[in-house]
Order: structure tokens, then C-alpha cells, then sequence
């Protein structure tokens, strides 16, 4: 079975989903954090599913998970999950450093 790595970066957006959801129901919030990592484990499985995306990062992929983007990089064992971001945020404003 693959790892997620997750970066602090991706910790932090993970709880900022969290809590932004949870703020109108707790309940829903644990379920769709539940779903995104259920997603990120699937990509631990088959870590090449994702889109590339030399644009932003070498080794950076990307899947869409409704109204949110996985990005993270394929490693041994696993996947690095590098960030969660909203789907509809300009990613040209994110800082490769942050990826």
C-alpha cells in the first residue's frame, strides 16, 4: 500500500478546508477531508494517474477533486502531498517555492 507524505503546507491547507467547512457543519467537514485523502491515497497507488505539470514544479502532478486540486510529486513508496487548493484560485499567484 502507497504513503502520503504530506508537506506542512499541505497540512495547513488541509485544515483551513476543515475548518472553512466546518464552520457551517462539522460533520460534512470530517467527510469531505475523508474524501480528499481517500483520493490522495488512491494517487499513492498509482501515483502516475495525475496530470503533469512542468509549469509549476518539476515532478509536480495535479487531480481535481471537485471544487479542489491535489498537487503533489510522485516518490518512492508513495506520493509527497504538496498542496490542497481551491480549484478556482489563480496558481500562477502560488510561489514554486510553495509547491
Amino acid at each position: 500500500m502507497g504513503k502520503i507524505f504530506r508537506s506542512p503546507q499541505a497540512i495547513k491547507d488541509l485544515d483551513d478546508i476543515w475548518f472553512y467547512i466546518a464552520q457551517d457543519n462539522v460533520a460534512a467537514a470530517d467527510r469531505w477531508i475523508d474524501h480528499l485523502l481517500e483520493k490522495a491515497l488512491m494517487l499513492a497507488e498509482q501515483p502516475l494517474m495525475g496530470r503533469l505539470r512542468p509549469e509549476l514544479a518539476p515532478q509536480i502532478r495535479s487531480l481535481p477533486v471537485k471544487a479542489y486540486m491535489l498537487y503533489y510529486r510522485p516518490i518512492e513508496g508513495g506520493i509527497e502531498l504538496v498542496r490542497v487548493l481551491n480549484s478556482a484560485r489563480d496558481i500562477d499567484s502560488i510561489r514554486l517555492t510553495d509547491i
